[in-house]
């Protein structure tokens, strides 16, 4: 049995938001979303840490359709060092001038103080939007 730990959803998550995928050739169409914040989204407050993927889908005509959204959510116990963090997101897209590295960095770093610990629930799902 594989044990998740926060470092290891971290380093699969940048893994997989280097990889390119053959995507529409729009801005938006390949984007990563980096945020946190504690949240009772399944019935009880949990400092959440959402890692997401966010692929474009176009029609037979070539338009935006939808969105399609794979995450990964670590769920940790409420702790006052994590309240304390508050709230937080950043989106990085691919094809928008920006450097990778440099926001896997900064994001890396908002993620410091989790890197050690590991989360009380893993939820890895998709979903259209």
């Amino acid at each position: 049995m594989t044990e998740w730990t926060t470092r290891g959803a971290w380093l699969a998550f940048v893994s997989f938001g280097r990889r390119r995928f053959d995507t529409a050739p729009t801005p938006d169409s390949d984007g990563l979303l980096f945020q946190y914040g504690t949240y009772a989204f399944s019935g009880r407050p949990m400092f959440t840490v959402s890692l997401t993927r966010q692929f474009g889908v176009i029609d037979d005509d070539g338009e935006h359709d939808h969105y399609v959204q794979v995450h990964c959510e670590l769920r940790y116990e409420p702790a006052p060092d994590l309240d304390a963090l508050g709230r937080f997101d950043s989106w990085f897209f691919h094809d928008a001038d920006a450097e990778l590295d440099e926001w896997f960095t900064a994001m890396k770093g908002r993620l410091a103080l989790l890197l050690g610990r590991r989360p009380s629930e893993i939820d890895l799902y998709e979903e259209p939007v």
